[in-house]
């Protein structure tokens, strides 16, 4: 479960007015959380305090009960999906699995025999001796995909991982997520410009707006039938 309460954060950029950030969520063990909304809202200030990239000024933040607020990023419960896969060009896909488990690649036979069942997982068994260059994009994500199974987090962040690929291959990335957040029992957050995203695997969904989450509810409610003015605007009603 992923709580947050009145997690704030005034952002100042450059000469421009401070905008004051604060956040109140709650998203049940086992959810997909959609957040949407416009450029510069504060969606990706939200997914920078909850990774611990940025440091709130007030507030409080907790995965599954414990207080995190305090944890340097690598320390925290979770794990996080970018868009450009942070993927090592010299290292083997097995090996880029493998930091998942050991940074040092250090492998008892159950850890070998782990990231092999994670590339079987997410359909990439067949590429584990070649090097990130020799994938297509897709495939290239299924890895960054694999390596988040294999560091069993209870929480999963994806930061637009799936925006810059083809329609086609996007759905099948958000079905992969949706289905193995779902055996595993992960909590998903999923930052978004797209609605049809959250449609498609997301219990509940957030519009961010102004740096504060001014809708949130169950997705086909959310989206189908909104209420808020914004919220109405951003989706072009």
């Amino acid at each position: 479960m992923l709580s947050l309460s009145q997690l704030s954060h005034c952002y100042r950029h450059q000469n421009q007015e401070s905008m004051q950030l604060s956040f109140d969520l709650s998203v049940a063990q086992g959810d997909i959380l959609a957040v949407i909304g416009p450029s510069g809202a504060g969606k990706s200030t939200l997914l920078a305090m909850i990774a611990g990239f940025l440091k709130p000024d007030s507030g409080e933040l907790r995965i599954n009960g414990e207080v995190i607020d305090r944890q340097n990023p690598a320390e925290r419960p979770l794990s996080i999906l970018f868009q450009d896969h942070n993927l090592f060009p010299h290292l083997s896909v097995f090996d880029n699995i493998a930091l998942g488990i050991h940074p040092g690649l250090r492998l008892s036979t159950a850890d070998q025999a782990q990231v092999k069942d994670a590339a079987a997982r997410v359909g990439i068994a067949h590429y584990l001796d070649r090097l990130p260059e020799q994938l297509s994009g897709g495939q290239k994500q299924r890895v960054a995909v694999a390596r988040s199974l294999v560091r069993h987090r209870p929480l999963l962040l994806l930061d637009e991982p799936f925006s810059a690929l083809d329609p086609a291959l996007r759905q099948e990335m958000l079905d992969l997520i949706a289905s193995l957040a779902k055996e595993a029992g992960i909590t998903v957050l999923m930052i978004t410009h797209s609605p049809d995203d959250a449609l498609k695997i997301a219990d509940h969904c957030a519009f961010v707006e102004q740096g504060e989450i001014r809708v949130c509810g169950p997705t086909q409610q959310v989206l189908g039938e909104p209420e808020d003015e914004r919220l109405r605007k951003y989706l072009g009603r």
